[in-house]
């Protein structure tokens, strides 16, 4: 794989999940990535990245804050591609504006900034699902769910799903900004993401995994969540990025699948691990969505 020699992108939030995965299929294509991190000075958050085939040559580490304008300047100077994939993720939010919605949408507008002064040509977004399809319409099995969809802010608030308002407004922030500023932007959907970890701490989305195979719960919930890999979400950054007809925005979906039946493969895989068997009452959203993307 060598189609990155020569070329400079940079990664946002490069200690993250899917991040982490971005810049290691980046460095096997032979890219030269430069990577922010909000402390470039924490082992917890640079050593896995360090220790990637072709960091030692290049990877260059760049201290950078959603939350400080201009702190992107320098990493974005002079690349070929940014993939902006830093905002935070994590639920037990206690003030909604500081911890999700001001990093995630100042954050992106701060990012887009920097690569408008460095006159970068096309920047990739790490949006979500969360910015796809919560907008009150019903999601019965009989409804098609694609990249035509946004999320309602109001729906969101109303339900006050913090972490699904804070990508739907960061994503809504970054098309405007793109639409107003002449500006070429992709977006990335992915659904709950799954998969080997690089980073040493545990991420959101794993979390969920764990939370059925330690036994900390003997419930499950009682719905369906679309389920994609970390390498497909990773991979598909990049390919939104080389391949020049990507456009628009991609939900990224490899399946739906109920609560019960993750249970049931963990259990089929791991007879041993004491999953949930039986599932929480109090939620009653059991969804059969289907994704695709329509063009």
């Amino acid at each position: 794989m060598s189609s990155g020699m020569g070329k400079v992108v940079c990664v946002t939030g490069a200690s993250g999940y899917i991040a982490s995965w971005l810049v290691k299929l980046l460095l096997h294509r032979g890219y030269t990535v430069r990577a922010t991190v909000r402390d470039t000075a924490d082992p917890k958050k640079t050593l896995h990245l360090q220790a990637l085939d072709g960091a030692k040559d290049r990877l260059h580490l760049f201290k950078a804050s959603l939350l400080e304008e201009g702190s992107f300047d320098a990493a974005v100077a002079g690349c070929d591609c940014v993939f902006h994939t830093a905002s935070p993720f994590y639920h037990n939010v206690k003030d909604p504006k500081a911890e999700l919605l001001d990093p995630a949408v100042n954050g992106t507008l701060n990012v887009l900034r920097s690569c408008k002064k460095a006159s970068i040509k096309r920047v990739i977004i790490t949006s979500s699902m969360a910015a796809v399809a919560y907008n009150g319409k019903p999601r019965t099995p009989d409804v098609v769910v694609d990249e035509t969809w946004f999320s309602s802010a109001e729906v969101c608030e109303k339900n006050e799903q913090w972490y699904v308002l804070s990508k739907t407004l960061a994503e809504e922030a970054a098309w405007k900004f793109a639409n107003d500023n002449g500006f070429e932007i992709v977006t990335i959907n992915p659904a709950m993401v799954i998969g080997p970890l690089l980073q040493p701490t545990l991420n959101t989305s794993a979390e969920a995994i764990l939370k059925f195979i330690n036994g900390s719960s003997s419930t499950y919930p009682n719905f369906s969540f679309g389920w994609v890999n970390v390498k497909d979400v990773a991979l598909s950054h990049i390919l939104a990025y080389e391949v020049p007809s990507a456009n628009g925005r991609y939900c990224m979906v490899e399946r739906v699948a109920h609560h019960s039946e993750i249970v049931k493969i963990i259990h089929e895989m791991y007879p041993n691990f004491p999953v949930p068997d039986s599932v929480q009452m109090t939620h009653h959203l059991s969804l059969s969505t289907r994704y695709r993307r329509t063009r």
